[in-house]
C-alpha cells in the first residue's frame, strides 16, 4: 500500500517538511539494518481522535533500542509528545504513526563501539486496512511459508528491529507471488510462529491458542489486547507451542497487529478453516476490539489517549 504524503514529519525534536526527511546514503542503518521502529494507530472515536496504547509502543521502542545498545536521545515523554505533534500538525483525525530510531551517518564498520548518531523520526499518515478492505469481513487466504522465522540466539525477535524484517519480506513476498494475502512462518522446530508482520491465533474446542514468545514471535501489543479482551469475555486463552497441522484442524483462525488489527483467516494452504472466514469467536473479539474506538467497549485499561493539539468531538 503506497504511503500517503502529508505535510510534515518529526525529526530529532522538530517538525520539518515531509520532503526534507532524508538521510545520507552511507547511514549505518541502510547497510546493516540498525534501526528500531514502531507502528501505532490513531482512531477517530466518538470522543475525538485517540491513539491506541501509545505509551506501550514507545516503551517497546525504547526497549528494542536497549537490546541493541542504541541510545535514543529522547525520553518516553518527548517521544509521546512528538507523536502527538506530528499527528496534530498534519490535521489527522485517524492515522498510522511510524516512529523510527536509526544509526545514522558516521562510521561504515559493522559494529562501531559507540553507534552514534542515533537519528529519530516520527511520521504520521493515513493508512487503511493492511490486508485489504474486505479482509475484516471476509477473511484472507494464507499459506505456510518455506522460510522459517529467526532461530533463538541469532537475532532477538523480542526487539522490533529493521533487520528482523528481512525474513518477513521473504515470507510475505513468497505468499503474494503464490496468490495468497499473507504467509505464516514456522520456527526452527517446525512449530507455528507468526505471520510476516502479524501474530497468530487459533480457536478450537473452546480454547483460544497463540504461539508463545519462545516460538520466535514479536510479542505484539494488539496480541496482548486481544488476550485481555478474550479473558474479559470468559474465553480461555493458552499460549503454547503449536504444530503446523493445528492450522488445518482449527475452528477459527485470525491474525493480529497494529496494521492488520484483527483479520480473520479464511483458509490455509487452500484448506478452509471450519468457519471458512470470521467465526463466532473472531467476530466477538472484532466487535470488542473495534468497539474500543466506536464506543461499544469501555476502555477499562486506559489504552486510549487523546491526541494533544487536536480538539475532541463536541457533545
Amino acid at each position: 500500500m503506497p504511503i500517503a504524503t502529508v505535510e510534515t514529519i518529526w525529526r530529532n525534536g522538530a517538525l520539518i517538511p515531509w520532503a526534507d526527511a532524508q538521510v545520507h546514503v552511507l547511514s549505518h542503518a541502510l547497510h546493516y539494518g540498525t534501526s528500531v521502529f514502531e507502528g501505532i494507530r490513531v482512531y477517530e472515536t466518538p470522543a475525538g481522535p485517540r491513539s491506541f496504547r501509545l505509551r506501550d509502543h514507545i516503551r517497546r521502542l525504547i526497549d528494542s533500542a536497549r537490546i541493541y545498545d542504541l541510545v535514543i536521545p529522547f525520553d518516553e515523554d518527548a517521544l509521546v509528545a512528538g507523536c502527538d505533534a506530528v499527528v496534530a500538525a498534519n490535521g489527522l483525525r485517524s492515522a498510522y504513526i511510524r516512529p523510527i530510531a536509526m544509526v545514522g551517518y558516521g562510521e561504515i564498520g559493522v559494529a562501531p563501539l559507540k553507534p552514534e548518531p542515533v537519528e529519530t523520526f516520527i511520521a504520521a499518515f493515513p493508512w487503511g486496512a493492511y490486508l485489504g478492505e474486505t479482509a475484516r469481513e471476509q477473511g484472507v487466504d494464507v499459506c505456510v511459508s518455506s522460510w522459517n522465522r529467526l532461530a533463538p540466539n541469532t537475532a532477538p525477535t523480542g526487539a522490533k528491529a529493521a533487520g528482523n524484517y528481512l525474513t518477513s519480506f521473504l515470507i510475505s513476498r513468497e505468499a503474494k507471488k503464490r496468490g495468497y494475502a499473507e504467509g505464516i512462518g514456522l520456527d526452527i522446530h517446525g512449530r507455528l510462529s507468526e505471520g510476516a508482520g502479524e501474530n497468530l491465533f487459533l480457536f478450537k474446542d473452546g480454547r483460544l491458542m497463540t504461539p508463545p514468545a519462545a516460538s520466535s514471535i514479536l510479542q505484539g501489543i494488539t496480541r496482548d489486547a486481544v488476550i485481555e479482551l478474550a479473558r474479559r469475555e470468559g474465553i480461555e486463552v493458552v499460549e503454547q507451542s503449536l504444530p503446523r497441522e493445528a492450522l488445518y484442524l482449527c475452528d477459527e483462525a485470525f491474525l493480529t497487529g497494529t496494521a492488520a488489527e484483527i483479520t480473520p483467516i479464511r483458509s490455509v494452504d487452500d484448506k478452509p478453516t471450519r468457519a471458512a472466514g470470521p467465526g463466532e469467536i473472531t467476530r466477538l473479539l472484532q466487535d470488542r476490539f473495534f468497539g474500543l474506538f466506536e464506543g461499544g467497549t469501555e476502555d477499562e485499561w486506559g489504552w486510549l489517549q487523546p491526541v494533544s493539539g487536536l480538539a475532541d468531538a463536541t457533545v
